[in-house]
């Protein structure tokens, strides 16, 4: 393969210090996107404005405001008629998002099954960050690096953009909470010191012992590299 290219090739000197000036710069200019990016979102979607605004809504909002529920889109009942916060959500493969049905102008929420895709709390959250949607557009168009875009709520909510359509497992089941993943602990605690003790006596065979051990893994997936722990029997 070489010897088919060589005479095309030349050997050019290269100034080792400019390349690596450029390089530092191109970075510069990468991560200071990254930054205005998460910095519009952040600042636009808590404002004092929205936040009261949401504040005053709180009685009626329950009753009146719907949103795109990501494990309801484009669900139809018996009667062919959009589900409860389904309704018509355009998706088509996008290539930037390995081909994935996508929705680039809009974003959609994601709930775990066990929080109520109704609750108050949930339906003001989802209000106030409805403000994010134009910028996530924005974000995207300027810098097109970018890909999953997120607003990750402590009432258990997950606003993603682009938009997807959301698939349980096979026992219908959602468990993905936002809250328990890393990069939300991490910016929601401060690094933690922990000591698990725990009974193995005999009173802790069979149901118990597993209930425990269940417990014990949930609470170590939460855990980061910055944080310590131990585990006594």
């Amino acid at each position: 393969k070489y010897k088919d290219v060589e005479p095309t090739l030349k050997i050019k000197e290269v100034d080792g210090l400019e390349l690596v000036k450029k390089f530092s710069e191109q970075m510069e200019s990468m991560l200071r996107r990254k930054v205005e990016a998460v910095e519009s979102g952040f600042f636009s979607g808590s404002t004092g404005n929205c936040l009261i605004l949401s504040c005053c809504l709180f009685h009626c909002l329950h009753q009146q405001f719907d949103y795109y529920n990501s494990l309801l889109i484009n669900e139809k009942d018996e009667n062919d008629n959009y589900v409860e916060l389904g309704d018509e959500f355009i998706l088509e493969p996008n290539e930037h998002f390995n081909n994935l049905l996508v929705n680039t102008t809009y974003s959609d929420i994601q709930l775990p099954t066990n929080v109520y895709n109704k609750d108050p709390d949930i339906l003001n959250g989802v209000y106030m960050s409805e403000a994010l949607n134009p910028i996530f557009v924005d974000n995207f168009e300027r810098d097109p690096t970018l890909t999953w875009q997120y607003f990750g709520s402590s009432t258990g909510f997950f606003r993603l953009y682009p938009g997807i359509k959301w698939l349980p497992d096979e026992n219908g089941v959602i468990s993905f909470d936002c809250r328990n993943r890393g990069w939300y602990i991490q910016a929601a605690t401060s690094p933690k010191d922990i000591v698990i003790i725990v009974d193995v006596s005999g009173s802790m065979k069979g149901l118990r012992m597993t209930i425990a051990k269940h417990t014990i893994i949930t609470i170590l997936d939460t855990l980061g590299e910055n944080d310590f722990v131990n585990i006594i029997a």
